[in-house]
């Protein structure tokens, strides 16, 4: 692992921790050449899942792609980024669960409109309002 600060990859973990949802581990390192630490996170790497989406074309599930929409759900609301994370993978394994290779995008939507609407209301408006294309109140 490269250092941020001076680019060494002579670098170091001081200490590792699983995640709240145990899907992946966070762990803190620090930099054997300037002594900058930073921290990286490991998961897993989904591959081989496809979305399929209204107009019947099909996608490569894009995670990044999912966690940003809810992340800017939860905009300037009082909600831990690793509280998102959570949310995002519980709805992900569960998805997987039930469906194959193809998951609708229907799917993800009320599967995250399900859990954000158990913690923040406001979040779970805007994410509706974007995924249902509401044009008014």
């Amino acid at each position: 692992m490269l250092c941020p600060n001076c680019s060494s990859p002579d670098t170091k973990v001081i200490d590792s921790r699983t995640s709240k949802d145990n899907q992946s581990i966070r762990r803190r390192r620090q930099c054997m050449n300037c002594g900058h630490r930073f921290s990286t996170a490991e998961a897993v790497i989904r591959e081989g899942i496809n979305v399929l989406k209204r107009d019947d074309t099909i996608e490569e599930f894009d995670q990044k792609k999912l966690h940003q929409s809810v992340k800017q759900a939860f905009h300037k609301r009082p909600i831990e980024s690793e509280r998102i994370s959570v949310l995002v993978n519980e709805v992900i394994h569960e998805l997987e669960r039930k469906y194959e290779m193809e998951i609708p995008t229907h799917a993800i939507a009320e599967g995250i409109m399900n859990k954000i609407n158990l913690i923040d209301k406001v979040a779970y408006v805007r994410y509706a309002s974007a995924y249902r294309k509401f044009t008014e109140a």
